[in-house]
Formats: structure tokens, C-alpha cells, sequence
């Protein structure tokens, strides 16, 4: 028999199969479109009718472009599905009555510019199968959610997250969950995202325990340097850089315009005060700090001691930046020159970068590719447990795939979630022989941590310095990585 859960909004209708209740596209907010698109998120008004939340229904506007032979679709999704209800969630529970059950929120990547809860690599039955009650949101991307439109509410997309977990805490017990008990989780931007709202004063008491998945602090901007991004994109599109101007754009047009700022040759300096890239040209997009959201930079947020409350798991993969390099060629093909060109782009001192990382000694793109996984991802990961003043568990995971040449970026989902059949095959990220048993134990690990914060390994400290590898099992401690001198 299908469940049928009542919420404040009416009354919900999910399914229930193979010992898991499955809801669907449930709205946890007002649609944002009309007067609401660059609002601050709403309460959804009130349905009469049993709502049918067995499909996931759409998603936030965006474009999904291919990576050369690798299936991207598992880890992404596949593109803009249109519909005005996309700020909603999906629920995995138990299929039991029993109440109190650990709660596990997911929040998922794509550069703040695409991706979706619906991605068949994040589906949370394994979670649901093994006690736990998983939720994945989607929210705000790109024009609507990271940018800072003068006469708009700032981070947009971070207050859907925020309303969302507040859903969360009113709603989960609802479906069996138990709202004291919330661990909130994400990869890459999910995971910055997540990053900046441990010390944020609006996230103050909705999850108890943040799981950071190749993801920091870092990857914010200041206003000011985001107003420039404001500017060329509304000279773009013609209009006034304005909550009147871009009210005017209609969702395509301003795909449109992302898709040319996006473009790594297209002209716009989003560098720093000290002449740093925060993103490294990965977006154009991010959270900005300087509002009520996110007052401070994270880090230096966590410096005076806020988040400490909140339990954290952080960590990396050991050849992030793979994703991008290996599958594309650019790390076979990119000579010493064009190494030092790119990398100057973003980051000051780049040719000693480089030569910190082997230049002169190894291919430039293998030291271009290596300096920039630690700069963009592993480095910063650890400046976040550094700064975090409450207790903090690192890891690094090495679990190479064949597909990219090495632990890329995005490796460790399938085996997160339990998921490796997703990702399983010629074009897919980990190739035709991984190990279903290292999944089963990843996942064990995440589970354990979001019941009750069992972790196997010592906490991360700056003295002993302990990082436990997910695919070894093995405790060790690590010294500073070159990119500790060139970063703050």
C-alpha cells in the first residue's frame, strides 16, 4: 500500500518498494517564478488534494554540456527539466512507522550553475535501507541564486538550503525522521555551500553534524568583486543591472548570457584584493559574504570559533582535478607556456607554483594538474579543519579509476550512496570492476557518522595532523602540500 504522509502543505502520496518509502518532488516552498523568482523563499500555499510525489519533477534552469567520453548524466542529471515547482525535495525512508530515525540531508554540486536532486548517483535507498531517512534538495542556480542583483536578497540559492533544512526540522518526523538529529551533506559546490552555512548565523541549529565532500570555505567572493559580474552580464543582456532589469530576462535568455560568461576566454576579472581567483576559473558563480547569511570569508568565520557546535567529516579525493584535465586531454596536450599562462590567470607567483609541483621535472600538465587539485580542493579542505574550532575528522580518498587516470572529482559518490551500478561501465566515472565492497563500507562510514558521530579514526588537529583514506583504511599524518605557501 502506498504511504500517504500529511505536512503542513496537505497531504502527500509517496511509494513504497523493496523496504523503502520513496516521496518525490515534494515543494518545500513557494515556486520562484513571477513576483517570487528573485524573492526570498516562501511558504508553499496549501494543495486540497492528495499530492502525488512519485515523480521528481523539474529542476532549476541550467545547461548540462557533454565531457568527452565520460557519462556525465549519473552525476548531474540530465539537464533542465522545466516545471515552476523545481524548489523541491525527495525523501527515502524506511518503510516502517518507527519514529527517531537519523536524518540525512544532501545538497548537491555543479559550480552553482546546474545539477539536481534527481541525479541517479545521489538516489538515497541504500541510506533509507540502512536506517536512515536521506533528503536531497534543489535550489536556486546561477542569475537567480549566486548573483548579486542590486535590489535583490543576496545568496539567494544558500536561503533555499536554509529553508529547506528549516522544512526539514518541522517536517521530517513526519516521514519517521528525527529533526534533533540532522546531518547535512554535499559534494563540490554542494559541499561549499554546506561550508559557508556551519558558521552562518541563519543556519545557527538546523543540522547537527556537516559532511563536506571536496568542498571549504574558500570559494567565496566579496560583493563589490561580484558586482562586476553583475554589470557584464546585464550589458549582455541589455538591461539595467537592476532587480527591474533582470526581471525583464526570461530564464533562457539568462542561460544564454551565463553560458557566455562562462566561457573561459570570455573577458571578466574576478580576482581578489590579492590578486587570487577564488574558484580558479571553475565559476563564474558563488556564494558572496558580507550579508546576513554569510557576514565573514567561512574561514575566518570559524577563526572566531563560529560552527563550533556542528561535528565535521571533510575531505578530498587525491587527483581531483582529473575530472577535468584527463577527460578533456588538456593534461597530455598543455605545454610548459600555456601552464604558466593559465595558471597566471588566477593565481599570483604561478610559474613557482608550478615549479613546486615539478615543472622542469615532469610534464606541465601533470604538475599543472596536480598544483591545482591541491589549490583548488585539498589544500583549502584542510584550511577548514585547521580553522574549525569544534571537533573535525579529514579524509583522503585514493580509490583510482581507470576512466580518469586517478581518485577525480566526484569519485567518491557512487560509493557514498551505495550507487556503483550508476556509474558502472565503458563511459562511466568508475569504470567496469569497482569494488562493491569499498562501497558498502563508505556508505557504513556516513551512516555511522550521521547516527550518532562514530567515526573510526582520531580527530584532525594541526599537530597530529590525522587523515584516515576511505579505501585503505589507513590512519596516517599529513605534512603541508606544497599550495600551503601560496594560499592563505
Amino acid at each position: 500500500m502506498d504511504p500517504i504522509v500529511t505536512i503542513a502543505s496537505g497531504r502527500v502520496r509517496g511509494r513504497s518498494e523493496g523496504g523503502v518509502r520513496r516521496f518525490f518532488g515534494i515543494p518545500y516552498t513557494a515556486a520562484p517564478v513571477g513576483p517570487l523568482r528573485f524573492a526570498l523563499p516562501q511558504p508553499h500555499a496549501p494543495w486540497d488534494d492528495v499530492l502525488d510525489a512519485v515523480e521528481p519533477g523539474p529542476n532549476a534552469p541550467q545547461i548540462v554540456r557533454p565531457f568527452p567520453g565520460l557519462d556525465i548524466a549519473p552525476l548531474i542529471g540530465h539537464g533542465w527539466i522545466k516545471g515552476d515547482d523545481f524548489l523541491s525535495l525527495n525523501i527515502w525512508a524506511p518503510d516502517d512507522d518507527a519514529p527517531g530515525k537519523p536524518v540525512m540531508v544532501f545538497i548537491h554540486g555543479g559550480a552553482w550553475v546546474l545539477g539536481s536532486k534527481d541525479a541517479a548517483v545521489q538516489d538515497g535507498s541504500a541510506f533509507a535501507r540502512s536506517g536512515v531517512v536521506c533528503v536531497s534538495i534543489n535550489y536556486r542556480l546561477g542569475i537567480e541564486g549566486f548573483l548579486p542583483i542590486p535590489g535583490v536578497p543576496t545568496n539567494l540559492g544558500l536561503r533555499d538550503q536554509i529553508f529547506a533544512l528549516e522544512w526539514v526540522r518541522d517536517t521530517i518526523a513526519n516521514f519517521g525522521g528525527d529533526p534533533g538529529n540532522v546531518t547535512v551533506f554535499g559534494e563540490s559546490a554542494g559541499a561549499m555551500s554546506i561550508a559557508t552555512l556551519v558558521p552562518s548565523p541563519l543556519a545557527k541549529g538546523l543540522f547537527r553534524r556537516a559532511i563536506i565532500q571536496s568542498g571549504h570555505g574558500a570559494m567565496t567572493r566579496s560583493i563589490p568583486v561580484m558586482e562586476r559580474l553583475v554589470t557584464k552580464i546585464a550589458a549582455l543582456l541589455k538591461v539595467a543591472p537592476t532587480a527591474e532589469g533582470f526581471a525583464t530576462v526570461t530564464p533562457e535568455q539568462a542561460l544564454v548570457a551565463l553560458q557566455t560568461v562562462s566561457n573561459p576566454k570570455a573577458r571578466i576579472d574576478l580576482r581578489d584584493e590579492a590578486g587570487r581567483e577564488p574558484t580558479f576559473g571553475l565559476s563564474r558563480f558563488t556564494p558572496v559574504h558580507g550579508d546576513d547569511v554569510v557576514p565573514l570569508p567561512p574561514h575566518e568565520a570559524l577563526r572566531q570559533g563560529r560552527g563550533a557546535e556542528v561535528d565535521v567529516l571533510i575531505g578530498t579525493n587525491r587527483d581531483e582535478m582529473n575530472l577535468y584535465f584527463v577527460t578533456t586531454g588538456v593534461r597530455a596536450k598543455l605545454n610548459r607556456l600555456l601552464a604558466w599562462i593559465a595558471l597566471g590567470r588566477v593565481q599570483p607567483k604561478a610559474w613557482t607554483v608550478l615549479k613546486a609541483y615539478g615543472a622542469g621535472r615532469i610534464a606541465a600538465g601533470h604538475a599543472f594538474t596536480a598544483a591545482l587539485t591541491d589549490l583548488v580542493f585539498r589544500w583549502p579542505a584542510r584550511r577548514f579543519a585547521e580553522e574549525h574550532r569544534g571537533r573535525t575528522h579529514l579524509y583522503d580518498f585514493s580509490w583510482a579509476s581507470p576512466i580518469v587516470d586517478g581518485a577525480s572529482h566526484g569519485i567518491e559518490l557512487p560509493f557514498v550512496f551505495d550507487t556503483l551500478a550508476t556509474t558502472t561501465g565503458p563511459q562511466g566515472l568508475t569504470g567496469t570492476d569497482a569494488p562493491q565492497a569499498l562501497a558498502e563500507s563508505v556508505h557504513a562510514l556516513w551512516v555511522g557518522f550521521a547516527r550518532d558521530g562514530t567515526l573510526p579514526w582520531p580527530a584532525f588537529d594541526s599537530d597530529s595532523r590525522q587523515v584516515y583514506d576511505p579505501a585503505t583504511t589507513e590512519v596516517f599524518r599529513e605534512e603541508p602540500m606544497p599550495a600551503a605557501i601560496f594560499l592563505p
